[in-house]
């Protein structure tokens, strides 16, 4: 029995980057063997077990045989025999198919430390086809590492487009294609997730709704970029240099679907696409079934960061009403990340990236002054009921005028 370090521990290492989680293959042992030294099984398709002390995850060496369809659709061996160059072959990227054993020593069958040093993501085998999921996981790297000069292998590349055009992306659960697109909206770079998807394909598939903004016109105006699907990236670009919050990269990435809907005849322009975009984000969201937590921002984001843009026009009214429908009351930080999403919008346009964004600031001043505003003298004064609504309104609505005027 030989225990070796594996996967991305071994990557990061070799990266300077620190590691989080280690992974473990084990050669030469059985199921019944890891059971008596006290390790604890956990996996239902494949042996993997959970060390009695560290609970770090070790599995039995494996190969995989594709039989069918689908995730599950793989045979595996886990015997005493299948050697650890047998395991490294049946991963996905020559990056993650180095081994280290417990002198630290590497092992590397398929030349992943080259790729580092080259900085190219590249399959281990034509066994790559054979999971479509590594179409996703294969772009996701390439967010990851796209800051350190990683791209992918022309030849890989090649292999996703041939994997996207046989329909193999048909196969996938949505809660796999969400996991992925989850985990690349947390990387250093997630625009080039999208990107690189858009590049083999595989956006079409998995993100119509996005994929189809790629050619659609915005008044050149305001988007001296142009293409809808091009200002979409650079506005996530935007949020991803603001925060690390993968909720408002979220609602970054799908701030503009409504524009995906406009006809043709009535092209650059996009009248209503805040709201219709609500729907599309809708379904998209049971569709891929994805948290409330990213729906809830994303449909607000989407209906109201136009009004956002507007702010210095709006009436007092109409920001109140504004507040209202984000619920500023209850989730006042809510509407802040509201303003963060629209400020990356409106700076994720050519030449626009370092101008000043004072809406963002404007309506947050507002929001802080009328959420001062509190029931307690006005149910002193025997207001109760509506009453007591209309009269908070009212100081509201004053508070509003005053901040405004004080900006004209």
């Amino acid at each position: 029995m030989k225990v070796f370090l594996v996967g991305g521990a071994v990557r990061d290492a070799l990266l300077n980057i620190p590691v989080k989680d280690r992974d473990w293959v084990v050669v030469g042992s059985s199921e019944s063997k890891m059971k008596s030294l006290g390790y604890q099984q956990v996996g239902k398709d494949f042996p993997v077990f959970l060390h009695p002390k560290t609970q770090e995850e070790y599995a039995l060496a494996r190969t995989e045989r594709k039989v069918s369809a689908g995730y599950t659709g793989f045979v595996c061996d886990s015997s005493s025999d299948v050697t650890l160059e047998d395991d490294l072959k049946r991963r996905d990227l020559t990056i993650n198919a180095i081994a280290q054993d417990a002198e630290g020593q590497l092992i590397d069958p398929f030349n992943g430390l080259q790729d580092i040093k080259s900085k190219t993501i590249r399959h281990v085998s034509d066994a790559f086809i054979e999971d479509p999921l590594r179409v996703l996981r294969a772009a996701r790297f390439a967010a990851r590492f796209a800051h350190l000069g990683f791209t992918i292998a022309p030849e890989t590349m090649t292999l996703m487009e041939t994997m996207v055009k046989q329909g193999e992306l048909s196969n996938l659960q949505a809660e796999r294609i969400w996991l992925e697109i989850e985990k690349s909206l947390a990387c250093k770079s997630p625009w080039i997730f999208f990107q690189t998807l858009r590049e083999c394909g595989a956006l079409k598939v998995i993100l119509p709704e996005l994929d189809v903004l790629w050619g659609v016109p915005n008044p050149a105006k305001w988007h001296p970029e142009i293409d809808t699907g091009i200002h979409t990236m650079m506005v996530l670009e935007q949020a991803s240099i603001q925060t690390d919050d993968i909720r408002i990269r979220f609602a970054a990435l799908v701030h503009d679907l409504g524009k995906g809907l406009t006809p043709k005849d009535k092209w650059p322009s996009h009248h209503g696409h805040e709201k219709s975009g609500v729907q599309v984000i809708k379904k998209l969201v049971q569709r891929l079934v994805i948290p409330n937590k990213f729906k809830d921002l994303a449909m607000l984001v989407s209906e109201f960061h136009c009004h956002v843009h507007k702010a210095f026009e709006l009436k007092a009214s109409t920001i109140l009403k504004v507040f209202d429908s984000c619920d500023l009351w209850r989730k006042p930080e809510r509407f802040t990340e509201i303003l963060n999403v629209s400020e990356a919008d409106f700076r994720g346009r050519t030449g626009f990236e370092k101008r000043p964004y004072p809406q963002s600031q404007y309506l947050q001043q507002i929001a802080d002054a009328v959420l001062k505003i509190k029931a307690k003298p006005f149910l002193e004064q025997g207001y109760t009921g509506l009453a007591l609504k209309e009269q908070m309104n009212i100081a509201k609505l004053q508070t509003i005028e005053k901040i405004k005027q004080a900006h004209q």
